[in-house]
């Protein structure tokens, strides 16, 4: 075993033995899971908040861009699988 997989398995065993020690106590659990729920409440706020002033200055938001991102893949996906059967097609018509 290398020294990078040492550091590596040393650096997992520290993280569980904090992660354990964290949660370990239910007060403490709950506070963590409290923090992370209002980071999360706030990051919504602040997509929000984003896409409104996008709208309002004429520019599609993000969530529109990442809607176009997937309608382009199940495009490309659909080119390809025709692209397949033209090849089959003409492979077999030669």
């Amino acid at each position: 075993m290398g020294i990078r997989d040492t550091l590596k398995k040393q650096a997992l065993g520290l993280s569980g033995k904090a992660m354990e020690k964290l949660m370990g106590d239910e007060k403490r659990a709950m506070a963590v899971a409290q923090a992370i729920g209002k980071v999360q409440r706030g990051k919504q706020a602040l997509d929000r908040g984003q896409d409104e002033v996008m709208k309002a200055l004429h520019f599609a938001p993000k969530s529109e861009f990442k809607a176009m991102g997937k309608q382009l893949a199940g495009l490309k996906r659909r080119l390809r699988e025709l692209d397949e059967k033209l090849d089959a097609l003409s492979d077999g018509s030669s």
